[in-house]
């Protein structure tokens, strides 16, 4: 009788390297619903602490990520602010794998290609644990927010809109 292996990301290995706990939680993708709403319903978890990773351009300071609720909308205007800017824009999707090494679906603020400056909207701070994606369709992490920030170097904010 075979054992099934264990998926290990990227993001996972990272995570086991900087010693910080997490849970590893699956689901099943659907190809037609990519939205991190989809996994929450799918993983029985609150839409509350399960989190989305966008990536935006920012007309001066360049690239930056905002790790937001799955059902929250990101804030240009309070981003730009944030982040230093006088604009902010989403990525082209066709631009998110060259420049992270994710796919859409499958983006976690840990372990891109490159750090690049992080806001994770301030309602994580005051949770136990967040999920975020684990690199991969399908794969979460659940960890501690304030770990989270302190690993990725990210700073909590109000970067939706309200």
């Amino acid at each position: 009788m075979s054992k099934e292996k264990e998926v290990k990301t990227n993001v996972m290995r990272l995570l086991d390297k900087a010693k910080i706990s997490y849970r590893h939680m699956e689901y099943e993708v659907d190809e037609n619903d990519l939205s991190g709403t989809h996994a929450a319903d799918v993983m029985g978890v609150q839409h509350e602490i399960l989190f989305k990773t966008l990536v935006l351009h920012g007309d001066k300071t360049g690239y930056l990520v905002c790790v937001i609720p799955v059902d929250d909308e990101v804030d240009l205007k309070k981003t730009a602010k944030i982040s230093g800017n006088k604009k902010v824009e989403m990525l082209p999707m066709k631009e998110l794998l060259p420049l992270t090494g994710y796919i859409r679906g499958g983006c976690s603020p840990i372990g891109m290609k490159k750090q690049f400056p992080t806001y994770i909207h301030e309602s994580a701070e005051a949770l136990v644990e967040i999920g975020v994606s684990a690199g991969q369709r399908g794969q979460q992490v659940m960890l501690s927010p304030n770990e989270l920030a302190k690993y990725i170097r990210a700073q909590f904010a109000d970067i939706t809109v309200s």
